[in-house]
Formats: C-alpha cells, structure tokens, sequence
C-alpha cells in the first residue's frame, strides 16, 4: 500500500454525487464496503497482478445503505494484489472454472508497488482532484 496526498481528503460530499462523477472514469465501490466506510477503486493495470487506485470513504450522515448519504473522502492510496498465476489463463474448464476463480484470496493482498505505477497514482490523484474539487481549489 502507498499513500497519496491529495487535496480531497476531509472533504465531505454526497455520495450519489461522487458516483456521477466517478463513475463514468471507471471508478466502482468496492465490494468490501459496510455501513459506515467504503472505497472507490480504479482498476490501474492486471499484468503479473492488479493494481488499484482506491479512494476511502466514511458515512458522515446516513449509512452507506441509506439513499442520500453524505460521505467524507480519506487519504487515497495505491494497493496491488498478487493472485495465483494460470487461474485467469485457463480455459480448458470453462466458465465453471472461471466461477470459482474469480472469488480466489489473493497470495499477496498487499504487494509492492513498483515506481512507475506510483507515478501513475500520483496523475491519477490530480485527475481525481480537478474532477471533484471546486475549480477555485
């Protein structure tokens, strides 16, 4: 995991507002959410393993399962998963191999971060700031 500062940290929004934003850039909400904090990921690259863009979010007002919450924005960082190698390539079980995998444990949930994508990160956080902060910031 490396840690990215940015200028959206603190910064507290609706968060039906932060999707319309987000979203359409390629941002999802991470499955591993609950009532109170959640995440925006942007999937960076997938070679040798996939690399994150993830944006933390708090329920200030509301819960996340609440239509109308109000979220504040945490410190963004970069994350990279190492998962098993050949589960993604193998073709020969098909679609019931392919359903199983795709919800494996990654062998590394917390792998290094080489310097380029952490070059990459930083781009990605000032595209992040210029999309949702006020244009005076």
């Amino acid at each position: 995991m490396v840690p990215l500062d940015s200028k959206v940290e603190e910064r507290i929004y609706p968060l039906y507002v932060l999707e319309e934003l987000l979203k359409p850039e390629g941002y999802v909400i991470g499955a591993n959410w609950d009532y109170e904090n959640g995440y925006f990921d942007l999937k960076i690259d997938d070679k040798g393993a996939y690399y994150f863009l993830r944006v933390p979010f708090y329920a200030v007002a509301g819960s996340l399962d609440y239509p109308g919450v109000t979220v504040r924005l945490e410190k963004p960082f970069l994350l990279a998963h190492e998962y098993e190698s050949g589960n993604d390539q193998d073709s020969r079980n098909g679609a019931i191999q392919g359903a199983f995998n795709q919800f494996q444990t990654p062998t590394n949930p917390d792998a290094d971060v080489p310097a380029e994508y952490i070059e990459v990160g930083k781009s990605l956080v000032q595209k992040l700031e210029e999309l949702i902060l006020p244009s005076d910031q």
